[in-house]
């Protein structure tokens, strides 16, 4: 019978074979999905016999995974910052450059009354971290995909969070009122980038990823809206892609903001900027 060590390093070598980066750690949660357990609950259970009744669905993961499914739709939840949520092709999967933003946010010494707004929510790992963190906040989440606000709204309940409220909006189409503070995660892909992305990433909603010729089609349009929406003194803070810092800067300015800065992931890149509305 094959044990859970072999059974790892058996699917390791079919997801290497098959080009899969990173094929250890796929496996090592695919695994651990399927037994229940965590991957560092592994390595107590190497030894361990696996039952058919466990191989034969691990072995259609790994035959989907193979065609290009992620990781994360497979395990159907996602970890960030301190929060598991549920993940699947609704919305876009989370990545490690938003989760940047949010711990960023978090340091900020702000009013235990904001009024916040995330604007294209997707699954709400943004704004519903701020929630969760921030209880006294009042935090309303916006997206124009029903099926994306559906996830977040899911999301909401699993987390007990009581302070989120979801709307569905083209930008500020539905919006009424003013805010402290505005994130927005929103596409920002050019679309001639489609052809050579990786396939997993086509797995995210195309409504989530592209946003016209140079990926700045719905960032134009939302900046002069945003300020009409932020109390005087509001902040906005957005995430960009890896070469639109100086062109959103721009847009920023001309739309009469102020205090305007694009802050770097830790890879170096300027991908957060942030603006405020002058009082």
């Amino acid at each position: 019978m094959t044990t859970v060590l072999e059974t790892i390093e058996g699917g390791t070598r079919y997801l290497e074979k098959r080009g899969i980066e990173d094929a250890r750690r796929n496996m090592q949660m695919l695994v651990a999905h399927q037994l229940g357990c965590t991957r560092m609950d592994l390595y107590t259970q190497f030894d361990r016999p696996m039952q058919e009744s466990e191989l034969s669905p691990l072995r259609g993961a790994l035959k989907k995974r193979c065609e290009g499914i992620p990781l994360q739709h497979l395990l159907g939840r996602v970890w960030f910052h301190k929060h598991e949520f549920k993940t699947d092709a609704r919305a876009l999967i989370p990545r490690p450059e938003t989760e940047e933003l949010a711990e960023w946010l978090l340091t900020w010494e702000l009013p235990e009354n904001q009024r916040l707004l995330d604007i294209g929510c997707g699954s709400g790992v943004l704004g519903l971290t701020l929630a969760a963190a921030r209880p006294g906040w009042d935090v309303t989440l916006a997206d124009v995909s029903p099926d994306a606000l559906a996830l977040a709204t899911e999301n909401a309940a699993a987390l007990e969070i009581t302070n989120a409220s979801f709307l569905e909006s083209d930008l500020f189409s539905a919006i009424d009122g003013t805010f402290d503070g505005i994130v927005a995660n929103l596409p920002y892909v050019p679309e001639s980038e489609r052809a050579t992305m990786a396939r997993e990433v086509l797995h995210d909603p195309a409504l989530a990823l592209f946003s016209g010729a140079d990926g700045l089609d719905l960032i134009r349009r939302f900046i002069p809206q945003t300020f009409q929406h932020l109390n005087p003194g509001g902040w906005l803070v957005l995430e960009i892609g890896h070469d639109q810092a100086s062109q959103v800067a721009g847009f920023l300015q001309a739309s009469g903001f102020a205090e305007i800065e694009v802050k770097p992931d830790l890879s170096g890149i300027a991908r957060f900027p942030f603006a405020r509305r002058p009082l």
